[in-house]
């Protein structure tokens, strides 16, 4: 087959999937046509689109999710890494009731914020103090700030395809990024990253690293880059910001931990919520005692809901009775298991498909060659979309762009399924997986 044949194969195979996914989802169909009188798009979170419209999910119960139609999926998306706790683990919602029972909105101290705080202290080594926000994207935010404000410069150093939040995505355009003076390095670049941090040095307030790229693919992080780093920032200064809002889940102390490096700064989010609101930045005590509100001079940090008490109780039941260490290994364990059976399934099929990741966090990618940052990637788009309502339609749900969370609730036995799954898809469309 020629160049050109597989392309026309592959968009009337894509026309006949979107065909049949209409048809089997008019609900939510109705739904999204409604949503759009209200919603630009009608949509609210960029991320949570794709075409021809995404279904509306009514339920969610353990590891499953049902939409508007009736369908029930096997939730492998986990929620982009905030549900990894599944939608009715009986600790986190019997804790989020106790919470609720009590009352909200204190508009003070709560019993649950310093426990919750130590619990993750304990977890990362390198957290001597902390702050509460209500998103990931807040907590970088902040720790951006810190990190301009203690060193007296201006310009932080980011990585092509790194994605830090709403306003600090390095992932293409991003009009909306806040307006900080930025320094952008390849992904996994030694050379180029070392250069860059010395020939900035002098106004080079923080370098933010994704010890995997999350939202840029699911691409881990060399162990010689993240040392270099550290080493070129420990020399001239520079703040190192961990940004462990996806990763903090890979290990009991975070990618940090598996790579053997101290951050001055990690910044989280995500499953720390246990599926409720949550931020969080904290470091090393030289610069997160700036925030002491007793001291004369000290940094503001305000936030209504920074402590709210229901993300409190529930994380701190979360890493306290479910996400221990032993579970945080399994889970992972799982996740390398997964991985190493599609790409065994793909290289026995002979497409042009691969996984990449860490433990509990994948991503599928349509290429051979290998891939170190976000550069490497091909868009492949029609592929994308091809794999992605397939799925769907044999019951699992991850993200258009690839992108798969694993929650506890899923068993082996949903993993064997899905493998399956995939296997089913490939072999139905191999001609232009190849």
């Amino acid at each position: 087959m020629t160049t050109t044949d597989v392309e026309a194969e592959l968009r009337e195979a894509l026309a006949i999937t979107e065909g049949q996914y209409a048809a089997s989802n008019p609900r939510s169909e109705r739904r999204h046509r409604q949503a759009g009188t209200v919603l630009p798009g009608g949509n609210t979170r960029t991320s949570l689109y794709y075409s021809p419209f995404p279904v509306t999910f009514v339920a969610g119960e353990g590891r499953f999710l049902t939409d508007l139609d009736g369908h029930r999926y096997v939730d492998l998306l986990g929620e982009y890494s905030a549900g990894l706790y599944g939608h009715s683990d009986p600790v986190i919602l019997s804790a989020a009731r106790k919470a609720l029972d009590e009352g909200l909105s204190f508009g003070g101290p709560n019993r649950y914020e310093v426990e919750l705080a130590e619990e993750i202290t304990r977890r990362f080594p390198s957290v001597e103090l902390l702050r509460f926000t209500n998103s990931g994207t807040e907590a970088n935010l902040f720790a951006i700030g810190t990190a301009r404000v203690v060193t007296g410069r201006s310009k932080i150093l980011v990585f092509e395809s790194g994605y830090h939040g709403g306003v600090l995505s390095f992932r293409g355009e991003a009009p909306l990024n806040a307006p900080y003076p930025y320094v952008v390095c390849d992904y996994n670049d030694v050379p180029g990253t070392v250069a860059a941090i010395r020939r900035h040095a002098d106004d080079l307030a923080a370098v933010i690293l994704e010890p995997m790229l999350g939202g840029g693919g699911a691409v881990p992080a060399a162990d010689e880059f993240v040392r270099a780093i550290r080493e070129a920032t420990a020399r001239h200064d520079v703040v190192l910001v961990i940004d462990e809002v996806m990763t903090s889940r890979l290990a009991p102390g975070g990618l940090q931990e598996r790579l053997g490096v101290v951050p001055d700064l990690t910044t989280f989010g995500k499953y720390l919520g246990a599926g409720f609101s949550f931020g969080a930045f904290g470091g090393s005590r030289r610069l997160m005692e700036r925030f002491d509100p007793s001291v004369p001079g000290h940094l503001s940090h305000p936030g209504t809901f920074n402590n709210n008490t229901v993300t409190m109780a529930a994380g701190l039941a979360g890493l306290r009775e479910v996400f221990t260490p032993e579970a945080v290994r399994e889970l992972n364990a799982r996740g390398d298991r997964l991985r190493d059976r599609l790409n065994s399934l793909f290289v026995e099929f002979d497409v042009a498909v691969q996984a990449t990741g860490a433990g509990s966090i994948l991503g599928v990618h349509f290429q051979r060659s290998p891939i170190a940052s976000g550069r490497h990637i091909d868009p492949a788009p029609d592929k994308r979309t091809l794999l992605h309502l397939e799925l769907m339609m044999r019951g699992f749900y991850m993200a258009r762009r690839g992108y798969m969370a694993l929650p506890l609730p899923v068993t082996n036995a949903d993993l064997d399924a899905f493998t399956d799954a995939v296997a089913d898809v490939v072999v139905t469309h191999r001609r232009v997986l190849r």
